[in-house]
């Protein structure tokens, strides 16, 4: 089986290669090649018992989206994007990337009309206010940011092209993924990341909104395991509702940093600084609290269900932080 990656080189991108290398399979299916791209480089994953082709090229340049597909690739993992504060702050990139790129890619599909299935990461910022404490399956997609509005024109083209079956897709809500490692990229959520993240290096970091504030939360290893999922679910039972709200655990910031206090102690607390930002708050106020994921949870898609959990995620996975201080 052939699988082509977008935004490889993205976080969740290099995780979920690293991961193809080690479990090799789809499913029951085995892998035989991997496609990965993004405008950077990706680097292959170690020991990969399969062939891996790297690519770097910006998948919403003329004759790009043809290329990546011309190998028929069986599923395409759809995760090239500008993330949301930088879509925000650059209105031509975000369209450029996160719509015309995503049309590129989709057309380029249908012209090869070999029919592939295609996986196609969206984000519970298609919801804005006002909305109800726990959004539902159906609720109506009106997004307050330019990312979300990109997002949410990629799910309708993911449905009427699988209606008409030029592929076979499925699109999946990502929560807010949390911890991520690395450095802090220029998503608006990135706090989120750096307030736990930080601390448990020793370091400082910067707490912008109110700890009221509530959100919508799966870890890293949860959204890897999402495309697994994906990849391997029987399509035919969405029917023509191909979007899913995927599994993700609510929780304040408050709970956040008392989750922090219980596995790796108040010292590592003390080093989050209060700095309010209005415009990070006006935004983070706009986003879903809570989902009803109910209809991913019967296919059998999983999250977490703390927030310890979470933390305690990130640090069995990034090693190289150490050992929680405390």
């Amino acid at each position: 089986m052939k699988i082509l990656v977008t935004g490889a080189a993205g976080m969740i991108g290099r995780k979920f290669c690293e991961t193809l290398a080690e479990r090799r399979n789809i499913g029951s299916r085995p892998v035989d090649r991997l496609m990965m791209a993004d405008t950077i480089k990706p680097a292959a994953p170690a020991g990969a018992p399969f062939e891996v082709i790297a690519l770097s090229a910006d998948i919403s340049d003329p004759g790009v989206a043809e290329s990546f597909v011309a190998d028929r690739p069986d599923i395409i993992y759809h995760l090239a994007a500008v993330v949301s504060g930088e879509a925000e702050a650059d209105f031509d990139k975000g369209y450029r990337v996160n719509l015309s790129g995503t049309q590129h890619l989709f057309e380029a599909v249908r012209q090869a009309g070999h029919r592939p299935r295609i996986v196609f990461a969206s984000s519970i910022a298609v919801f804005g206010t006002p909305f109800p404490e726990t959004i539902p399956e159906d609720f109506a997609l009106t997004p307050l940011t330019s990312y979300g509005t990109q997002k949410a024109i990629g799910e309708f083209l993911l449905a009427d092209l699988s209606r008409r079956g030029f592929f076979d897709g499925i699109g999946i809500r990502f929560p807010t993924i949390c911890v991520r490692p690395g450095k802090p990229n220029k998503a608006a959520s990135g706090f989120f990341s750096s307030i736990i993240r930080e601390p448990l290096q020793g370091k400082p970091a910067v707490l912008p909104v109110t700890e009221d504030v509530r959100h919508w939360f799966a870890s890293p290893r949860a959204a890897v395991n999402f495309l697994f999922h994906a990849g391997a679910l029987e399509l035919d039972q969405l029917g023509s509702r191909r979007i899913l709200n995927m599994p993700g655990l609510s929780a304040t910031v408050g709970e956040m940093i008392a989750s922090l206090a219980k596995v790796a102690g108040v010292e590592c607390v003390k080093l989050i600084q209060r700095e309010p930002d209005p415009n990070i708050q006006r935004i983070v106020d706009g986003w879903a609290r809570r989902l009803d994921a109910s209809r991913a949870q019967a296919l059998g898609f999983r999250a977490e269900t703390s927030f310890e959990e979470i933390i305690k995620a990130h640090i069995e996975d990034e090693r190289s932080i150490g050992k929680p201080k405390g």
